[in-house]
């Protein structure tokens, strides 16, 4: 068993995946994290606290692990959030140059954001469920709440 494929109540290697993707000239990693935190604060709340930590994707440069700060605990540590008070939410960085020259775009003159975010963790977290597993075991009672 791959570690990828670990199942338990916040993870599930099935997922919807909803993905951003902004190229144009002069853009930067400030317009991406602007972006993402009024997001953030859209979907959760304007309350919430973003991070960005350093993480590592093979498509963008530098790329950025996003965090919102824990809506149950409001950043002070709980058990949902592993006691550190924040909550992964999704990957981000900004597009590698050589993307960019695969798909045809000089990257002396473009760039780019982009995104990635697994729909039911979002979910999970603007309504409040507590297992991801729910989402995928049809109970259309559960379902049809959405």
């Amino acid at each position: 068993n791959s570690p990828f494929d670990a199942t338990d109540s916040t993870h599930s290697p099935m997922f919807h995946q909803i993905e951003g993707l902004a190229v144009d000239k002069d853009i930067t990693f400030g317009d991406l994290k602007g972006i993402l935190t009024i997001f953030v604060h859209r979907m959760f709340g304007e309350d919430r606290k973003v991070r960005f930590r350093p993480g590592y994707f093979p498509f963008v440069e530098p790329g950025a692990e996003v965090d919102v700060s824990c809506l149950l605990c409001g950043g002070k540590g709980c058990k949902s959030c592993g006691y550190v008070g924040w909550l992964e939410i999704m990957g981000a960085g900004v597009v590698h140059p050589k993307v960019l020259e695969m798909v045809g775009y000089d990257p002396e003159e473009y760039s780019g954001f982009a995104f990635g975010m697994g729909a039911e963790r979002i979910a999970m977290l603007k309504y409040g469920i507590n297992d991801i597993r729910l989402f995928f075991e049809n109970d259309l009672r559960f379902l049809k709440q959405f």
